[in-house]
């Protein structure tokens, strides 16, 4: 009762919306419209709408209400996303090839040799809990805005640094607390309701299955990034940079984006790569796609693309596990389909090291995973 007690002082209720993974739908007037998780991101395009006469104007950058803008772009896109899919069983339990596709049986070969590499299949001891802290570096880099014949890149290198502490319990509880310039972004899972707060858009729950967060699934804790691919389709061989990498695909059935769809925004699809060293079996690196559609007033259709690769690094041993200490992140928003020859292209990126990694922590409890108070009374009202 302490813990829950916490949480109902450090959130006052409010209405409960839906967290959305793309920008919410443009279907109703200022003032009145609901606002989504995302709606900095359509905020943020407005600013930059073009003039009718096809010229661009710089008046807003370098003015603090763009920094603060920027800031919670970057937020809202690399803060706390989620994996596309509900992490799969054990994958350090033995596997079952008959009948099985080429492809996925290929995939389910690679993961064991990536769980051997990271030493998760030589653990003598289980893993229940995790913990870790770490540092951020997010920069908000150029925007390019077309409409045609007139193209234009606007922005400068802003960037913020920060800091994030995570806590994460087997099965699927995990928690998360960044703080990055002057903004904070608290989120979480019990492992039924997957949540986000912020301090500009309140508290927001997750539409859909329970998906773990994708900073966990970035080498920070193999078995998680294995459960994901435990199922997953091997496209072949490719490069990143000078390494020679399996390519593994998962992504989310239609029914799940369908549950995942919010009023008139549409999900159309959510795809992660995960590309492993041939050499070290080492994950290096993950991409994933996210694409919404969305109609506006005028009978056209907006589609928004939100992608996000991370380079993947620094492999050091903990309790006998290789984790990942150091990434790079770059994200791209893409909104195209308003106009027949307009679109918004805008580039992000965060790079992060972990200071540190520790499992099993005594007295960790699923009282530290309780939902703020607004979701908890949401689900079990009086």
């Amino acid at each position: 009762m302490g813990s829950r007690a916490r949480w109902r002082q450090s959130w006052a209720p409010q209405p409960l919306t839906p967290l959305m993974e793309g920008p919410g739908p443009e279907m109703q007037e200022e003032g009145t419209k609901k606002e989504s998780s995302w709606e900095v991101i359509r905020e943020w395009f407005r600013t930059q709408k073009i003039s009718p006469g096809g010229n661009f104007s710089n008046s807003f950058y370098g003015t603090i209400h763009a920094k603060t803008q920027d800031l919670r772009l970057l937020l809202g896109v690399l803060g706390c996303p989620l994996a596309p899919i509900p992490s799969a069983h054990d994958p350090t339990l033995s596997i079952h090839i008959k009948d099985t596709p080429f492809e996925t049986s290929t995939a389910k070969y690679i993961i064991q040799q990536y769980l051997a590499a990271t030493g998760c299949l030589k653990q003598q001891k289980d893993t229940k809990n995790m913990y870790a802290t770490g540092m951020v570096k997010m920069i908000c880099c150029e925007t390019e805005i077309s409409s045609g014949k007139n193209v234009k890149c606007l922005g400068t290198r802003s960037s913020e640094n920060g800091c994030f502490v995570l806590w994460q319990m087997l099965p699927g509880m995990w928690s998360l607390e960044l703080v990055v310039g002057d903004h904070k972004v608290v989120a979480g899972s019990n492992g039924k309701t997957v949540w986000r707060h912020t301090p500009w858009l309140g508290t927001h729950a997750a539409k859909g299955p329970q998906r773990p967060l994708r900073r966990i699934i970035q080498g920070l804790d193999p078995k998680s990034t294995a459960s994901l691919f435990t199922n997953a389709q091997c496209l072949g061989e490719n490069r990143i940079g000078s390494v020679d990498c399996f390519v593994l695909k998962v992504s989310a059935d239609r029914a799940a984006v369908v549950e995942r769809s919010e009023g008139p925004a549409e999900v159309i699809r959510h795809i992660l790569y995960g590309y492993f060293c041939q050499k070290s079996g080492l994950l290096i690196y993950l991409e994933d796609s996210h694409l919404t559609r969305v109609p506006t007033q005028d009978n056209d259709t907006v589609y928004w693309e939100t992608t996000i690769g991370s380079s993947i690094g620094d492999y050091r041993d903990v309790d006998g596990v290789l984790i990942a200490h150091q990434g790079r992140s770059i994200a791209t928003v893409f909104r195209f389909g308003e106009l027949s020859m307009q679109h918004n292209r805008t580039r992000m990126e965060e790079i992060w090291t972990i200071d540190d990694v520790m499992f099993n922590v005594p007295g960790l409890s699923m009282d530290h995973f309780i939902p703020p108070a607004d979701i908890f009374d949401n689900i079990n009202p009086p």
